[in-house]
């Protein structure tokens, strides 16, 4: 019996996915199932291998808008314990980083700080918006 929930997502850029995941500890692989309750395997285009027994999967949305969406099997707070209940700590990571990329694409120098209460500080600086 399958687990898997999708989660619609606004991911855009793979590059900055993978970025995150690395600051997360985990890794974003291609052409890896991704892993389920018990045996259960999910092909999919990409899969995020984290530490404990499942994954994420990553595929393109339906409609190819460009966007992907993240699936999981949430059972027994595995995922969340890695990435947040629902992607809540990997999403803010994508964020950060797509921000970053996009504001050094511009010229801009990008300055990060975490907070004590999890929350992030970008700065951007010089160039123009």
């Amino acid at each position: 019996m399958s687990h898997f929930t999708t989660i619609q997502t606004q991911v855009r850029d793979l590059d900055a996915l993978s970025e995150a995941c690395e600051d997360l500890g985990v890794e974003l692989l291609r052409g890896v199932p991704c892993r389920g309750y018990a045996t259960a395997r999910r092909e999919c285009a990409r899969t995020i291998r984290l530490k404990g027994p499942y994954d994420v999967a990553v595929d393109p949305s339906p409609g190819n808008d460009g966007t992907f969406a993240l699936t999981t099997d949430w059972w027994s707070g595995h995922v969340a314990s890695e990435v947040g209940p629902n992607f809540g700590r990997l999403l803010q990571a994508y964020g950060v980083r797509k921000t970053m990329r996009e504001a050094r694409s511009r010229g801009l120098r990008t300055t990060r700080r975490q907070e004590a209460d999890g929350s992030v500080l970008l700065v951007l600086e010089g160039g123009a918006l």
